[in-house]
């Protein structure tokens, strides 16, 4: 088990992170509004991977472009990419707090798709939470004809990007970080370069120097959090990754000036409530299996006797 200061540690590295990709967010809606998605990615990923180089030479580079189970970690990059694509491209149109509202409800999306494609039991609970956060993002989208508009859509497809992303990645649990991070931040440069063609504007370089920094702020902001994971258990640190909302809510107001409706405050609440209820029933039903696989290891063997 963790010590207290490692806990204690590991939640300041999550608030630090979930403040550094918060600023992400608010840089890069900053940026789309006169630059291409394609150039913010292209731009944006190589700063990553320039901050990441010293991490892959010390790995390995081999080791990091070889790694095992290829083909599931190429369709994480693609669900990867698509997300980090969408979002940019939701958030030029969007008020960032809505966006960041309607990512916050993958780990609800992962539920359902877990179910369905991979055939996961799914307890009566979890349909339960899972079907007020669904619930929770239907009234932040508020979805009538006039306000259900391509944007909030582009948001939601995004986020069930992001669900089907976070599904590879739990089979990928013995990836070590640095290849995670390098093959998604390489996926997001080729998606960049793929998306080039629709726009290009040549950056100021005050914009060229905001552009590297938004790939330097979002690589720190995944290796604090990822040193979070290690430092502390990820059910006392995960419930800290809501804190992105108020981030969300603060930056869009002093820097956009927009400020979200009371549908998509409560929206958001009951969103933020059903994610921590899953994550809870998950913590639950890990301590129950633990606890039945000591009972069967301390029981007496009799198939020896």
């Amino acid at each position: 088990m963790p010590s207290r200061n490692a806990t204690l540690n590991g939640i300041v590295m999550m608030l630090i992170g979930i403040l550094m990709f918060s600023l992400n967010d608010a840089m890069g809606k900053w940026l789309v509004a006169t630059y291409s998605v394609g150039q913010v990615l292209l731009l944006r990923s190589a700063a990553g991977l320039a901050l990441l180089l010293p991490f892959v030479f010390k790995q390995g580079v081999m080791r990091t472009l070889r790694p095992e189970r290829p083909g599931l970690q190429i369709l994480r990059v693609i669900f990867g990419s698509g997300e980090v694509a969408l979002f940019y491209l939701a958030v030029s149109y969007l008020p960032l707090a809505d966006t960041m509202t309607i990512w916050l409800a993958a780990p609800i999306w992962v539920v359902v798709l877990a179910a369905v494609l991979l055939g996961e039991r799914v307890d009566a609970a979890r349909w339960l939470a899972a079907t007020a956060g669904f619930i929770g993002v239907v009234i932040a989208l508020n979805p009538t004809s006039a306000s259900l508009s391509m944007p909030a859509l582009i948001a939601l497809a995004g986020s069930l990007l992001f669900a089907a992303m976070m599904i590879a990645g739990r089979q990928l649990r013995g990836t070590p970080d640095v290849t995670l991070v390098a093959w998604q931040t390489l996926g997001a440069l080729i998606m960049g370069l793929v998306l080039l063609p629709f726009g290009w504007v040549t950056p100021t370089l005050a914009d060229a120097a905001l552009l590297g920094l938004l790939g330097i702020v979002a690589m720190a902001a995944h290796l604090c959090v990822t040193r979070s994971l290690k430092l502390a258990e990820a059910s006392v640190v995960v419930p800290y990754q809501y804190t992105l909302i108020v981030w969300a809510l603060l930056f869009g107001w002093l820097v956009f000036g927009d400020w979200p409706t009371p549908a998509m405050l409560f929206g958001s609440a009951l969103i933020v409530a059903a994610g921590l209820a899953l994550l809870l029933l998950e913590r639950r039903a890990a301590t129950r299996l633990v606890a039945k696989d000591v009972e069967i290891s301390s029981s007496p063997d009799l198939s020896s006797r």
